[in-house]
């Protein structure tokens, strides 16, 4: 369906031909009607299916000839990445209409603060916001959101796996009893169901593709210890040298430092991005991997929903991601917009049944290619690891089971101190 078939004002329609756009995607196709008919919406659709348009053009669409700036529309996400590509995205559309948007997100200075004050009190029209920033704002009592017509929860599976829940019925508590929301979410769990019932109002449902990988996506899977992922990865690199834009993933914040120094070492031009940077680091970063300035990226998950870079030719997860929902979106970053990429898995034993999650999720067996012998003895799949290959290679030590065991610190306990990453 063309967007000139979906009753959206010239302005709009101006805007999305000068930008290129003359084809709505099925989402917006099944989104954008019901929204300009302001009924509350439930829809599950992978990312890079174009959902950020799905809401954004009906919502400007009702903003024309809007008399005055009062927050209008409140859209709220789990990341400062989102925001920011949200409200840009925003501004682009917009072109041709006097729509004003602001992102209010953490991570930044006084100067950030002051400028997100004065957008949320002299009004804005729409507001892109992560959850706990914008509750610092309403703890404040300046916010005034009596006149907000829409709440969109974007990603909202993922708000709650950060644990948002409270602070999104919080927020919500400050809104008009009357008014639209728009639930986005790429995986329909059931905890995404009782947010539903709490905040929407007979919506309509819409579902496409829940938690499966673009077609153009080639994915396959290497057998690896440890010890044996960088070489495994340095392999992958090697053969493709004429990709000029890659994300490896890992799940630890703790790894992507090592990961990167050590394809530094290997001739690599690498940046990290995680949460350890702030702000302005990681926006500086992202331009430099959009130019092409940066080859390879080394990631946290932070990384895996909500960025829009085009043309990423190839995603590497350096170890499986914890739930399978996240490796459809780590692998989602690549094949974008019906293009073709390739993703690789580098698995230990030890994650096995991880991947076997992950392919029970996407009904799909992703094929296990076979590692270099140069590698030493890879793992089997379907098989353990063996004692003597535990640890990549090293033999494992047993104790003298005669031995008395020694007793166990009073410092601490007894307790081992066990360290969460986060991302």
């Amino acid at each position: 369906m063309k967007f000139t078939e979906l009753e959206l004002k010239e302005q709009l329609l101006e805007a999305l031909s000068y930008m290129g756009f003359e084809n709505a995607t099925p989402v917006q196709e099944m989104a954008i009607p019901v929204i300009l008919k302001n009924q509350d919406i439930l829809a599950c659709a992978q990312t890079g299916t174009g959902k950020t348009a799905a809401f954004v053009l009906p919502i400007l669409n009702k903003l024309v000839g809007k008399p005055d700036t009062s927050i209008n529309t409140l859209i709220i996400v789990p990341t400062r990445e989102l925001a920011v590509q949200i409200e840009q995205q925003i501004q682009g559309l917009s072109y041709f209409l006097s729509v004003g948007s602001k992102a209010v997100y953490g991570g930044g200075d006084g100067k950030d603060w002051a400028e997100q004050k004065v957008a949320l009190t002299e009004g804005t029209d729409i507001i892109v916001a992560t959850p706990g920033k914008l509750l610092s704002h309403l703890k404040m009592g300046y916010v005034k959101f009596d006149k907000v017509e829409h709440l969109v929860l974007d990603e909202a599976d993922r708000m709650l796996d950060m644990g948002f829940y409270d602070d999104i019925m919080k927020i919500s508590s400050f809104l008009p009893k009357k008014h639209q929301t728009l639930l986005f979410s790429a995986t329909m769990p059931s905890k995404i169901k009782t947010l539903a019932r709490k905040l929407l109002h007979n919506p309509e449902e819409i579902s496409l593709a829940v938690s499966k990988p673009a077609a153009g996506v080639s994915q396959n899977a290497y057998l690896a210890f440890d010890n044996q992922k960088q070489a495994v990865l340095k392999h992958i690199l090697d053969e493709r040298k004429d990709y000029e834009s890659i994300i490896v993933f890992t799940s630890s914040k703790a790894k992507v430092s090592d990961i990167n120094r050590n394809l530094r070492k290997a001739g690599f031009a690498s940046r990290t991005i995680s949460s350890n940077l702030n702000q302005t680091e990681r926006e500086e970063v992202l331009r430099a991997f959009r130019a092409r300035k940066v080859r390879i990226l080394v990631a946290t998950d932070v990384m895996s929903r909500g960025i829009d870079i085009k043309e990423i030719n190839m995603v590497i997860n350096y170890d499986v991601p914890h739930d399978p929902e996240d490796y459809v979106h780590r692998i989602g970053r690549t094949a974008r917009a019906n293009t073709k990429g390739e993703a690789f898995t580098l698995v230990n034993p030890k994650d096995f049944s991880k991947l076997k999650r992950i392919e029970k999720l996407i009904e799909a067996e992703v094929p296990k290619l076979e590692t270099p012998a140069e590698f030493g003895e890879a793992p089997v799949w379907g098989k353990s690891s063996s004692p003597n290959r535990s640890h990549g290679g090293q033999k494992k030590r047993f104790p003298n089971r005669n031995k008395k065991k020694r007793p166990q610190s009073k410092q601490n306990g007894g307790q081992n101190n066990v360290k969460k990453d986060n991302q």
